[in-house]
Parts: structure tokens; C-alpha cells; sequence
């Protein structure tokens, strides 16, 4: 099979007319030529921080610090998660998912809560769907072990080195949240060699420079970050330094939508369209070891297209900028997953 248009090719995404070529869910060709369709094909969007169990509660808890939104175990999003049943969680979350896969999500990276029992409740809810997560367990090594990784809350938290150690053993993946409210957290963080961190809204140039050391990639949530008020990440100084990927947080507080957070961080930082196309594609597959992430041969093909002649994308002169700063899910017009 193949999909024709303006094809945002490679990993520096440039603009070709033609045709990418697919055969047994991989990339075989992308071919430049004249072809009729005004198409937008794009890597499909791997979005790099979510917590999908809050789907049940959605827009709750107006005017709450982050604290006593998301802390646990009394935070209200885990209160509310222990109030509701099994089948309501996994509906709710196979709800969210359904919506991450029809505007263009292929993975995503899940800090799940609930133990083992979490991890089992988000494979029930994608079940039957093509989005394939990358679940992270939390509270428990076992939960690590049923899961893909580790998603640790914070260095404030707890020590974590246990769960470290057991998920390097394993082989999976390490995460952590840091520099959410405050840089307190962000050095023992680091001191963990974690795979990723997540948030980093306030580091100091310590920081930044052990980041750059380190080589630790960062996904920033910066939705996220101006709802609970802690501030908006400094995207532009840590794109300087490392790789970045966006994530969209708590389905409590934002939609999961790569098509909003992409235009969020376009408009309100200081990153370039292209290298927020990168963040929410290339960068948050190349963290979880995923084979996505861009057009070229030899890729999955996860793909996302674009009507180009919508009301809304008609008459772009900048693909994208337009993609990044203006599409959203009504122009999207398919999706290879």
C-alpha cells in the first residue's frame, strides 16, 4: 500500500511531494514525484508523559494546588481513583486512548498507577485498539515487572534506589518526575541515572549542565505545568542541551491532544516549529526505544495524514509551521498505525 502528498520526510522533516511505500507495517520507499493528492503525511505523534488512569476525573478539583490535585496517596486524583471501580477506570482510559489514536497518537508513555493491578487494567483498556503504550508501573518493583519500566513520582518522595537498581536489572525503562514545583528534586533525580526525566520546569545551570553531561533526555508537559501555576518549562535552554519530548500529563487536567500541546509550546516558547514537530515524534520515540517516529525506510509505519485542503490547512505556505501552530483533529483525514 502507499499514501500520497506533501511527505514531512526524515528526521528533519522536509517537505516532498511523492509517495511513501509501505509493506507489512514498515516503510519501505518514500518516492519523490508529482502526485495529484494534497495530502499532509507526517509521523504519527508519540507523546512522552501521560497519566491516563485520571480519565475518570476529568476537569475535577478547580482551584486546587498541585499538591492537592496529584500527591499521593491523598491527592484528590488518587482518591478519586480509589473510589472508582475497575470497569469504570478501564472504560474511562479506553475512552481516552480512543481519542489519542483517532488524532494521530501511535505510543505513549504511561506513568501508571495502581500497582500490577494498574498495569493489567491499561492492557484491558487498549485491547482491540492500535495504539501500543509504554507502561510504566509505579509504587512496586512487581508493578515494573508486569509493566515496561519503571515511573517514579519523585526524589522527594522516596529514595527509589531499590526500584532503580531492579528496573536496570531488568532492562527497562527508568523515569522520574523532577523539578515540578521547585530544583529540590532535581539532583537526587539525576543521582539515579534515570532513562528520562519529566517536567523540569526549574533548573538551575547545575542542573542543566549535569542534564547535558548525562546526556537524560527531558518531556516536558507545558499545559500541565501553566494549569497546576508552577510555570512553564525552559524549553529553549533544554532543547540547547538534550533531547526533548512532549508529553500531555493528567487527562484530569488536559485533553490528550499532541495537536493542542504542539501549538501551546510553539506559541509560548521559544522552539521552532520543526524542533516541536521533533519533540512530539522523533524525540519521545527515540526515549522509549521505539522504531517510529519518522518517515524513511526501514521505520514502522506509524503514520498520521492530514487533509491539506481543509478550511482550516488551505492556503498554508508553510507546511510546518501550519501542522505545528494550526492543525488539529478535525483536519486529520487518516491513521496508519
Amino acid at each position: 500500500m502507499f499514501v500520497e502528498g506533501t511527505i514531512l520526510r526524515g528526521p528533519n522533516f522536509d517537505p516532498v511531494e511523492g509517495r511513501v511505500v509501505v509493506e507489512d507495517g514498515t516503510i519501505t520507499a518514500v518516492e519523490e514525484e508529482s502526485v495529484s493528492s494534497s495530502d499532509v503525511v507526517l509521523p504519527a505523534f508519540v507523546n512522552a508523559h501521560t497519566h491516563i488512569g485520571d480519565s475518570i476525573a476529568k476537569e475535577a478539583g478547580a482551584g486546587l494546588s498541585l499538591e492537592e490535585l496529584v500527591a499521593p496517596p491523598d491527592g484528590l486524583k488518587h482518591r478519586l481513583l480509589r473510589e472508582a471501580t475497575r470497569a469504570e477506570t478501564v472504560e474511562a482510559m479506553r475512552r481516552s486512548v480512543r481519542f489519542m489514536q483517532r488524532t494521530g497518537t501511535a505510543s505513549f508513555l504511561e506513568f501508571r498507577e495502581g500497582g500490577v493491578e494498574g498495569v493489567f487494567a491499561l492492557r484491558e483498556a487498549v485491547e482491540g485498539l492500535d495504539v501500543d503504550p509504554v507502561i510504566l508501573g509505579r509504587e512496586t518493583v512487581e508493578a515494573m515487572e508486569a509493566g515496561d519500566g519503571f515511573g517514579a513520582s519523585g526524589a522527594n518522595d522516596a529514595d527509589f534506589g531499590h526500584e532503580r537498581n531492579a528496573t536496570a536489572r531488568a532492562g527497562k525503562l527508568f523515569g522520574i518526575h523532577a523539578g515540578e514545583v521547585d530544583s529540590s528534586d532535581i539532583n537526587p533525580a539525576l543521582d539515579l541515572s534515570p532513562n528520562f526525566l519529566v517536567h523540569v520546569v526549574h533548573p538551575e545551570p547545575i542542573h542543566l549542565d549535569r542534564i547535558e553531561d548525562s546526556e537524560i533526555p527531558v518531556a516536558v508537559c507545558p499545559r500541565s505545568n501553566l494549569v497546576t501555576g508552577v510555570g512553564l518549562p525552559p524549553i529553549r535552554e533544554l532543547l540547547d542541551r538534550t533531547t526533548v519530548a512532549l508529553g500531555t500529563d493528567n487527562v484530569m487536567l488536559n485533553s490528550p491532544s499532541m495537536f493542542r500541546e504542539m501549538e501551546f509550546a510553539a506559541k509560548l516558547t521559544e522552539a521552532s516549529p520543526r524542533e516541536v514537530l521533533r519533540m512530539a515524534t522523533r524525540n519521545g520515540a527515540q526515549i522509549a526505544g521505539l522504531n517510529c517516529g519518522v518517515v524513511e525506510p526501514g521505520r514502522d509505519a506509524k503514520l498520521l495524514v492530514l487533509d491539506g485542503d481543509s478550511d482550516n490547512l488551505v492556503g498554508s505556505r508553510n507546511v510546518i509551521r501550519a501542522v505545528v501552530r494550526r492543525a488539529g483533529a478535525t483536519d486529520v483525514k487518516d491513521v496508519l498505525l
